[in-house]
C-alpha cells in the first residue's frame, strides 16, 4: 500500500508517518506539507533516508500538485491530517482555517474522486460536537454544534467528505479524536505551552477559571487508532478516538507543574477565550468494538515522558519558538495579563534566531 499523508510534518501527522514506517513494512508513505508555522521537517528526521518515504512540499489547496502526486505516485489511500488546528488562531483570523480546512479538504476529495483512490481517511476532532453537558458523552451520531471558526471549519470538512461518499461513492472514513499531547507538539497548545513556561519559571496563562474539561489522548495512541481505522474500519463510517482521560485544565496544569518541579504560584488567570467550550466528552466504544483499538498510554506516564522530551530537545524548542511564533504569543496572550506581557521577553530566549 502507498499512502499520501497530508500535514505529515506537523505534530500528529509526523507521529503517524513515523509510526507507520516503523510498524508496517508493507506500506510506503508520501508526505505532503506546506511547511507553515507548525510544519517542521525536523519532526521527520528519524526517518530521513528511509527509501519507503518521500516528502513533497506543497499546498493541499493546489489541485495541480495534488493531482500530480496521486498520478505519479499511484496512491492507494489518503490520510488527511493537514489543517489549521488552533482555536485561538481561528478566532484571531478565521480566513486561513476556512481556506485550509474547508477548501483544502474539498480539493483533496475531488482529486481523490478523479484518481479513484481506494480509501480516504479524514482526521477530524471532538470539537465538532461542541460543548457537552455532563454526564453526556458524544457518540458518532451526536449532533454537530461547533463553537469556534476552527471547529466549524472541521465540521464543514466532515460534511463535505460524507457528501462525496453519498454523491460520488468515494470510500471515505472519518476519525474524531480528543486532545492530543506528546513529543514534537508545537508550543501554542496547552500542554507544551505549560511545560515550557514551567521549565522557564515564567507565568502559566490559564483561560478563565481553568475548569474546562478535556479528554487527553497520547499521540502514539492516536496513531494506533488511526491506523486501526485505516486498516479495519468500515467505509462511510465515523469513529471517535478518545483517551478515556477527562481532566479539567487546571488539573492538567498542576500535574505539569508537579512533573517539572515548579510552583503552583506560576498559574496566572487571564481573560477567557471567546465562546470557550466548557466540556468535551467522547464515547469511543465503536472504534474498540469494530477495530479492536483501545488507548494504552496512561496520562501521568505519557506526561512525564513528554516533559522529559522537551527537556532533552531544547534546540528544537528554541527554533520553533522563534520568529513568527513569538509574535503570535504576544498578540494572543500579551493583552490578557500584565504579568504575562511583562514576562514575555524571558519566555522566548533567542527570539529571532534560526
Amino acid at each position: 500500500m502507498k499512502l499520501l499523508v497530508t500535514g505529515g510534518a506537523g505534530f500528529i501527522g509526523s507521529a503517524f508517518v513515523r509510526h507507520v514506517l516503523t510498524h508496517r513494512r508493507n506500506i510506503d508513505v508520501v508526505t505532503l506539507d506546506k511547511l507553515t508555522y507548525a510544519g517542521n521537517l525536523e519532526n521527520l528526521a528519524a526517518i530521513e533516508g528511509d527509501p519507503r518515504h518521500r516528502f513533497v512540499r506543497g499546498d493541499i489547496c493546489d489541485r495541480h500538485t495534488v493531482d500530480a502526486i496521486l498520478r505519479v505516485e499511484n496512491i492507494d489511500a489518503i490520510v488527511h491530517f493537514a489543517a489549521e488546528s488552533h482555536v485561538d488562531r481561528s478566532i484571531l483570523s478565521p480566513d486561513q482555517a476556512i481556506e485550509t480546512n474547508v477548501r483544502g479538504t474539498a480539493t483533496l476529495l475531488d482529486a481523490a474522486r478523479t484518481a479513484r483512490v481506494a480509501r480516504f481517511l479524514l482526521i477530524s476532532t471532538d470539537e465538532v460536537y461542541g460543548d457537552i453537558d455532563p454526564p453526556n458523552e458524544a457518540d458518532e451520531n451526536f449532533p454537530l454544534r461547533p463553537s469556534s471558526p476552527y471547529a466549524a471549519s472541521k465540521a464543514s470538512a466532515d460534511m463535505l467528505a460524507l457528501a462525496y461518499l453519498r454523491t460520488f461513492r468515494l470510500p471515505v472514513l472519518i476519525t474524531r479524536a480528543s486532545n492530543n499531547y506528546g513529543p514534537y507538539q508545537f508550543p501554542e497548545k496547552l500542554i507544551p505551552l505549560m511545560i515550557l513556561n514551567a521549565i522557564d519559571n515564567v507565568p502559566l496563562p490559564v483561560y478563565g477559571d481553568g475548569l474546562q474539561v478535556r479528554d487527553w489522548l497520547h499521540v502514539e495512541d492516536h496513531c494506533r487508532g488511526v491506523l486501526a481505522v485505516l486498516e479495519r474500519g468500515r467505509e462511510g463510517e465515523v469513529y471517535n478516538i478518545g483517551g478515556n482521560c477527562a481532566l479539567a485544565n487546571r488539573e492538567v496544569i498542576r500535574r505539569v507543574l508537579d512533573s517539572v518541579g515548579a510552583p503552583e504560584t506560576l498559574i496566572t488567570s487571564v481573560a477567557d477565550r471567546p465562546g470557550h467550550d466548557r466540556r468535551y466528552a467522547l464515547n469511543s466504544d465503536k472504534v474498540a468494538r469494530e477495530t479492536g483499538f483501545v488507548p494504552e498510554v496512561q496520562f501521568d506516564f505519557g506526561l512525564a515522558q513528554t516533559v522529559q522530551w522537551y527537556r532533552d530537545n531544547k534546540g528544537w524548542t528554541r527554533r520553533v519558538r522563534s520568529g513568527e511564533y513569538s509574535s503570535y504569543y504576544e498578540m494572543n496572550y500579551g493583552w490578557r495579563s500584565a504579568a504575562v506581557a511583562a514576562a514575555e521577553p524571558d519566555v522566548f530566549p533567542g527570539s529571532g534566531q534560526s
